[in-house]
């Protein structure tokens, strides 16, 4: 499996599984599952961050200039990428924030960051479910004038998520993920 130590820190830090009788996990998009992955455990985890970065970074388009999306689950991913990118010092990735609540003060803005208006982008999050997560940072960096080039998550629960997110991003913008949960479960045994 490509990204061999990043998918053990995934096994060994983020996903758990609930068997009955315990009841299953309420995910983030309202659905229950018997799977979660609490990507966080790893995308804070400092020997992760490198291969986070590296694995997004050789994912991204010739044209994105920065990755960002919305905050918690995308902060690290493009922390770690825009690091990345000026540790290997060929092009720069810069960072933007999506927010949940849009500011009451200052400039009020939803996005936040080194991204301006017309600026490539990569949208990027932790794990899809349904993809609402990528799909309000898609629409609300839309929103904020950025060109929204990729999509890209660090895990594909595949349950349609990803599909939702390529119907919001349009023809022409690719929507992948670094790892599909099946790819996962067999490569943990």
């Amino acid at each position: 499996m490509e990204h061999t130590p990043l998918a053990r820190f995934l096994g060994e830090r983020s996903y758990q599984e609930r068997k009955p009788p315990q009841e299953p996990f309420i995910l983030a998009s309202g659905k229950t599952s018997r799977h979660y992955f609490e990507c966080q455990k790893t995308t804070s985890f400092a020997p992760a961050l490198p291969l986070i970065g590296e694995a997004f970074y050789a994912q991204l388009l010739p044209e994105v200039r920065c990755a960002g999306g919305l905050t918690r689950g995308a902060d690290p991913i493009a922390d770690a990428i825009a690091y990345y990118s000026a540790v290997r010092g060929e092009r720069p990735i810069h960072v933007f924030s999506v927010r949940k609540q849009q500011k009451d003060h200052g400039t009020q803005r939803w996005v936040e960051g080194s991204a301006v208006a017309g600026d490539p982008v990569a949208v990027v999050d932790d794990v899809a479910t349904t993809g609402g997560s990528v799909i309000t940072a898609i629409q609300r960096a839309r929103d904020a004038g950025l060109v929204v080039r990729q999509a890209l998550v660090l895990v594909d629960r595949e349950e349609g998520g990803m599909e939702n997110i390529q119907a919001v991003a349009g023809v022409g913008v690719p929507v992948a993920a670094i790892f599909r949960f099946s790819e996962l479960r067999e490569f943990w045994g």
